[in-house]
This record gives structure tokens, C-alpha cells and sequence, in this order.
């Protein structure tokens, strides 16, 4: 049980710091999940096939928005962990739900197979990239602090007592 006067704090640096690195490492999933389709197993994934290996400007617009959702998804992590007991749980959660309806919703279009089944594959690599990133460093942004009437000091020092919930 906690005071009310816990406090939980979040490194907002540290936490943002993560998130556009984990942003960064979304756009390249894209861009190499597209390299792989259409330079590999020559699948259409978001342009015609004559758009090259590189593809075009939805490359660059996929790479953006897999870095916008990782942003995105810092956004509600943030939220969460001011707000919610378990944060990294709800938040795992929400983002496994997120990542099957990203790979589901290619798989309804009325396109050919392969081209669904990429698509998919590549959200799903992004969402697990994303989450997995995401819950593995923000636990470590994270402090709570005691009630000021539950700190004690001691010593010559006045070195203060880590406050513990009983």
C-alpha cells in the first residue's frame, strides 16, 4: 500500500532519449522488411513492382510512420507509467492488440497473397520491435519517491533512509 503523497517520477529525458532511438530502429525494420520483399522474394509491398528495389516515396512514408507509431507509442508508455500500477503490462497489451490489427488489416485487402502476407509480416516485425524496445528500457526511467514525513534522517552525514512500503 502507498501514501498518497507517493511520488512517481519519469525521466522524461532518458524515457524521449529511448523513444527516438526505438523510432529510429522502426523506420530501418521498414525499409529493410521492403528491401527484403521486393529486392528478394520480389513481392509488392506498397508500389508497383517497377519502382525498383528502393522503391519510391512510400518507402520513405512507411519508414516515417513505423518512426511516428514508436513515437507515438512513447507517448501513451509516458502516460501510463505516471498513471497506471503495472504500466509495462497495459502497455504490452495494448501494443500486442495495436500489432494484430496492423498485421491483420493487410491480410483483408483485395490484393494478391505474398503481397498480404508481407505487408503483415513487416507490421509485425515493427510492433514487436517497438514494444519489446519500449518495455525493456522504460522500467529504468522510472523512481519513486517516498513521502516527505516518511523519510528519516540519521547519522553525523544526514544521510536519508530509503523509505520501504510495509
Amino acid at each position: 500500500m502507498t501514501d498518497n503523497d507517493t511520488q512517481i517520477r519519469v525521466d522524461a529525458g532518458r524515457l524521449w532519449a529511448g523513444a527516438v532511438a526505438t523510432a529510429l530502429v522502426a523506420g530501418l525494420i521498414a525499409v529493410v522488411g521492403i528491401l527484403i520483399a521486393r529486392g528478394i522474394v520480389h513481392v509488392d509491398v506498397l508500389a508497383p513492382k517497377g519502382e525498383g528495389v528502393w522503391g519510391n516515396a512510400n518507402t520513405v512514408t512507411y519508414a516515417l510512420v513505423s518512426a511516428a507509431v514508436a513515437l507515438a507509442a512513447t507517448g501513451l508508455l509516458h502516460l501510463l507509467l505516471l498513471t497506471t500500477p503495472r504500466a509495462t503490462t497495459f502497455f504490452t497489451w495494448i501494443m500486442v492488440l495495436l500489432t494484430l490489427i496492423a498485421v491483420v488489416l493487410p491480410l483483408s485487402l483485395p490484393v494478391d497473397l505474398a503481397s498480404r502476407v508481407t505487408t503483415g509480416l513487416i507490421n509485425l516485425a515493427i510492433g514487436l520491435a517497438v514494444t519489446s524496445i519500449l518495455t525493456s528500457f522504460a522500467p529504468g526511467t522510472v523512481r519513486i519517491e517516498p513521502p516527505q514525513h516518511q523519510q528519516r534522517h540519521i547519522g553525523p552525514y544526514d544521510e536519508t533512509v530509503e523509505w520501504r512500503e510495509q
